[in-house]
């Protein structure tokens, strides 16, 4: 890991904490140049590594995590959310991904685990996602779908 301050090749872990996630290590490094010594942070979690999805038209594309972020962004996007929480939602998603044990996941899949977290997240995220995922053509199916979510919350209640 260089540093970030003098770019030197050579830093140290002075310290490792478990997040409290659980699916985070944060590490405190110091540069080894005796002149240095900034001392930083750096956080590790799990990647997922090669898993294809399988898009509707049978094509396959690797995994890319910047792609749902960018996607959740545009669906949560003028929401009131801390990059802590947009950090741990992106988690439990790739979670779900992960817990499939498989080397591919289907669009429809990957749609249905985002589909989930965001209803619990934020339900106006889930709605602007769910008019792009489902295709929504009317003022009629926003309808249908807020009254799923209605008769949902009331259950709840």
């Amino acid at each position: 890991m260089h540093c970030p301050v003098c770019n030197n090749k050579s830093t140290r872990v002075v310290d490792s904490r478990l997040a409290t996630n659980g699916m985070t290590v944060r590490r405190r490094r110091e540069c080894e140049r005796e002149r240095c010594g900034y001392r930083f942070s750096t956080a590790e979690e799990v990647e997922l590594l090669d898993v294809s999805l399988v898009k509707r038209n049978g094509g396959r594309e690797k995994y890319l995590r910047e792609k749902l972020v960018q996607g959740l962004r545009k669906s949560l996007e003028k929401r009131p959310f801390t990059e802590a929480q947009f950090h741990n939602l992106v988690q439990k998603m790739e979670r779900d991904i992960q817990k499939r044990r498989s080397g591919e996941i289907t669009s429809q899949q990957l749609g249905e685990i985002v589909m989930r977290h965001l209803k619990k997240f934020d339900q106006v995220a889930y709605i602007r996602f769910a008019s792009v995922y489902y295709s929504f053509e009317d003022l009629k199916m926003f309808e249908e779908e807020l009254a799923k979510l209605s008769r949902k919350k009331r259950k709840k209640d």
